[in-house]
C-alpha cells in the first residue's frame, strides 16, 4: 500500500494525516484528501504538505489505500468516483457505525474492507484503535495497516463483533472522562473554589492520575485503595458514589452507547 487518498478531512483524518507523516511512514506527496463543501480539506493540506482536491474524480488514480473519514449519514451522497476510486483497492473505513457488510454494500468491488475504531485521543497519538478485515491480510498489509492506526496510538485486531463493544467503551470512553472532569469543576464551585481554580484542580488531577495509572502498572482498584484511607475524606465520597450507584450508572451509559452503535 503506497498511495493513500482521505475522504473527509475532519479531526481523525487530520490525525492520522499527521501521525503518518511524522512516523515517515508515508511521504505528503503519497497522500491526498478531498472534503466535503467546508474548508477542512484545504486546511489539512496546507497544514502537512499533502494534496487537497475539490473533486473526488481527481483523486489520485493509483490510490492503493481509500480512507473513508466522512460522517455516516454522507455515505449516501457519497461521489460515484469514490466508489470507482475504491474498486481493486482497499478500503480503511473509519465511520462510526457501520459494518464490514454495509460497507461492501456501499463498495462492492473494493479488494478488502477494513473497519476500525480510533478515539480522539489519537490527534495526540494517544489514542487507541480497534480494527477488523473482512479477510486475512497479508502480512505486509497487515504491517502497513497497523502502522498507519499505529500513528494514532495502540492498535488491536479484534472480531468485528466486539467493534460496537469498543465503541462503547474506548470511542466514547473520552467523553465519559471530559464529563466527569466537568462535573468535578462544578463540584468545585458549588462548595466554595472559584471557578477557575476548580478547573485547573479537575484538570490537573486526573492528568496526574491518568498518569499514575498508566505509568504505575497497578490496578484501578489497587490504585483506588491506596488513596482512601478508613474513614477519611475519600471514601467519605466514595460511599456516595457506591449509593448513587455509580458504577450501574457507568453500565448502563456503555449498554446505551454500544445498543447506538448497533443501531447505526
Amino acid at each position: 500500500m503506497k498511495k493513500i487518498s482521505f475522504i473527509g478531512a475532519g479531526r481523525m483524518a487530520t490525525a492520522m494525516v499527521g501521525g503518518i507523516l511524522e512516523n515517515k511512514l508515508r511521504k505528503s506527496a503519497e497522500l491526498a484528501c478531498c472534503a466535503g463543501n467546508d474548508d477542512t480539506g484545504r486546511i489539512l493540506a496546507e497544514k502537512t504538505g499533502i494534496r487537497f482536491l475539490e473533486q473526488a474524480a481527481d483523486l489520485p488514480p493509483d490510490t492503493d489505500l481509500v480512507v473513508l473519514a466522512c460522517k455516516p449519514q454522507q455515505l449516501d451522497n457519497l461521489d460515484p468516483a469514490i466508489r470507482q476510486l475504491v474498486k481493486g483497492n482497499s478500503l480503511l473505513s473509519i465511520v462510526a457505525g457501520k459494518r464490514i457488510t454495509t460497507l461492501q454494500e456501499y463498495f462492492p468491488e473494493a479488494n478488502t474492507v477494513i473497519r476500525c475504531m480510533p478515539n480522539t485521543p489519537g490527534s495526540i497519538g494517544e489514542g487507541f484503535t480497534a480494527y477488523t478485515p473482512s479477510e486475512n491480510l497479508s502480512p505486509e498489509d497487515s504491517t502497513s495497516i497497523e502502522g498507519i492506526l499505529g500513528s494514532l496510538g495502540e492498535v488491536l485486531h479484534v472480531p468485528e463483533e466486539w467493534i460496537d463493544l469498543v465503541t462503547a467503551i474506548s470511542g466514547s470512553g473520552p467523553a465519559y472522562f471530559f464529563e466527569f472532569t466537568a462535573a468535578l469543576a462544578e463540584a468545585g464551585e458549588k462548595i466554595g473554589l472559584p471557578a477557575e481554580m476548580a478547573d485547573k484542580l479537575a484538570r490537573r488531577t486526573f492528568i496526574g492520575a491518568a498518569k499514575l495509572l498508566e505509568q504505575s502498572g497497578a490496578s484501578p482498584v489497587d490504585l483506588r485503595i491506596a488513596v482512601t484511607s478508613p474513614g477519611g475524606t475519600t471514601q467519605a465520597a466514595l460511599e456516595k458514589f457506591t449509593e448513587r450507584k455509580l458504577r450501574e450508572i457507568v453500565a448502563e451509559a456503555s449498554k446505551a452507547a454500544r445498543d447506538r452503535s448497533l443501531e447505526l
